[in-house]
């Protein structure tokens, strides 16, 4: 075999190799994710820190029973439908992408009158405020324990 072809071998076995890294790398879902977002530069609680991998692997996985949409338990649609053929590393949106006001929906007298269903639709920490209290305790409920967070000071940690 003449040198050319095995240097053009070599080559294109390089640049797939490094192909593939990158696409693995780019669909890799973080162990645990920083649930920060630079709309919330005023963010008075501390940042949750969300554990992709133990709810999937220790709470879905675990308890399928549980958890019948895994990933559509918490990625949906546009009409709120469980995204259910999602595996991990497929790309998906941002909660801000479509609940686009950062806040939590406003209160007091002049505040918008809107129903919970429109807030969440709205206001991404309402969104993800229900999302995740809302499993909480439905986990709570039907496990007959209390372990899922549910307050601000479990998820929240203090500022430093």
């Amino acid at each position: 075999m003449k040198k050319s072809t095995l240097l053009a071998i070599l080559i294109i076995g390089i640049v797939t190799m490094f192909t593939a890294a990158a696409i693995q790398a780019g669909t890799a879902v973080q162990d645990v994710i920083k649930m920060e977002n630079k709309a919330y530069a005023k963010h008075k609680k501390g940042i949750v820190e969300f554990s992709h991998k133990k709810h999937m692997e220790d709470y879905a996985k675990a308890n399928p029973e549980l958890y019948p949409n895994g990933c559509g338990e918490c990625h949906h649609n546009d009409k709120n439908e469980p995204l259910k053929d999602l595996k991990i590393g497929d790309d998906v949106q941002n909660c801000i992408e479509c609940h686009k006001i950062a806040s939590v929906k406003p209160k007091g007298k002049d505040a918008p009158k809107l129903s919970k269903k429109e807030a969440v639709k709205e206001y991404h920490a309402e969104a993800i405020h229900a999302n995740c209290k809302g499993c909480h305790k439905a986990f709570n409920e039907k496990s007959g324990k209390k372990t899922a967070p549910t307050s601000c000071t479990k998820c929240h940690p203090k500022n430093k």
